[in-house]
């Protein structure tokens, strides 16, 4: 009997309408993107930009963080489950013998957007915003990411709440009475709920970004919160990670997990542009 440990065993799926499903992490990946696109809407009222821009923004980065972080998952963490299950990289499906999909669908099963990398994400919305600078020329690429990663911050929240409510990338066993049994996984003894950790992180790191952006002129130096951003958020997930189990078996004895792996070249960049020399800090051009 663990007294100070919590049993969790959710539905994964909020409504069903048939054959469809509304699940808990599609619902936090939507209230992420509105909450993302709410406070980009007061950042650019606030510094007098044409709302006209935000729906492209917006667009694209919902597009980049979807296609990136499922990118992500299938070539950093299950490529050799994915090269025989091509079909499934971009549909939200999965091979089941027993299952009928739709209704005449034989061999396969409705599963949502599930298997989705942070890191993936990251890349994915890096890139898109340098598609997108270049085809919109108001700023430049660095004030866009600046004011971009503030939401994504606060994004990341939501987006840990769902991997709670999946029970997945769970934390070890903690060998003691502390944690969450995540019964759905078939678990009977306590784990790090090290979705919560990384959830309750987030929300100071998007604390600090919102203070910097407001409260302070770093703003005006270009690359500076997007540096921070990414020293705060991946050395958040660098920690995390050593309380977490091993999203693939294979590697759970390695010094560094793959998220410390890929977390160290973004915590590098940050830096590079959190203390870089800028000449000219409010330039529009480039």
């Amino acid at each position: 009997m663990h007294l100070l440990s919590i049993n969790w065993n959710p539905s994964e799926v909020l409504v069903s309408l048939g054959p469809v499903q509304i699940r808990y992490y599609s619902l936090m990946f939507i209230i992420a993107f509105s909450l993302g696109y709410y406070i980009m809407k007061k950042i650019y009222n606030h510094e007098g930009i044409d709302l006209k821009y935000l729906d492209s923004l917006f667009m694209y980065t919902v597009i980049a963080t979807l296609l990136g972080a499922r990118l992500g998952e299938v070539f950093f963490y299950n490529w050799p489950y994915y090269q025989d299950h091509l079909v499934e990289i971009l549909l939200p499906i999965k091979e089941d013998p027993n299952a009928t999909l739709l209704g005449f669908i034989d061999g396969y099963k409705f599963t949502g957007f599930a298997g989705l990398a942070s890191h993936g994400a990251a890349i994915g919305i890096i890139t898109a915003m340098y598609l997108y600078r270049r085809k919109y020329k108001y700023k430049t690429l660095l004030w866009i990411l600046d004011r971009v990663v503030i939401p994504v911050a606060i994004g990341g929240v939501f987006v840990r709440l769902g991997n709670f409510f999946n029970s997945e990338i769970v934390g070890k066993y903690t060998n003691s009475d502390f944690g969450v049994v995540f019964q759905g996984r078939g678990d009977t003894l306590p784990r790090h709920p090290a979705q919560l950790y990384e959830a309750i992180c987030y929300v100071f790191v998007f604390a600090i970004l919102w203070y910097v952006y407001w409260k302070t002129d770093k703003k005006d130096k270009h690359g500076y919160i997007f540096g921070l951003f990414l020293v705060l958020l991946w050395t958040v997930r660098f920690f995390v990670e050593f309380v977490k189990k091993a999203q693939v078996e294979a590697r759970e004895e390695w010094l560094l997990l793959t998220g410390q792996w890929l977390s160290i070249p973004f915590i590098i960049a940050g830096l590079y542009f959190m203390f870089r020399e800028t000449n000219n800090s409010n330039t529009t051009t480039a």
